[in-house]
C-alpha cells in the first residue's frame, strides 16, 4: 500500500472571493452541453426482438 508522501493542509478549495456573473454562466454552460451530451449518447444500442412463442 502507498503512503502520502506530502500531506496538504487545506481549509478551502477555489479562489479568494466568489464567482462573477460571467464565470458563473460559463460554468452553467459547460454543464448544460455535458448533460446533453451525456442524454444523447445513452440511448440503447442494441435491437429489440420479439420472442416467438412455441407451441407444442
Amino acid at each position: 500500500m502507498k503512503t502520502r508522501k506530502n500531506e496538504l493542509d487545506v481549509d478551502f478549495i477555489g479562489g479568494t472571493g466568489p464567482l462573477t456573473k460571467e464565470e458563473e454562466k460559463r460554468i452553467s454552460e459547460v454543464i448544460k452541453m455535458l448533460k446533453s451530451k451525456k442524454s444523447s449518447t445513452s440511448k440503447p444500442t442494441r435491437k429489440l426482438t420479439t420472442k416467438k412463442k412455441v407451441t407444442a
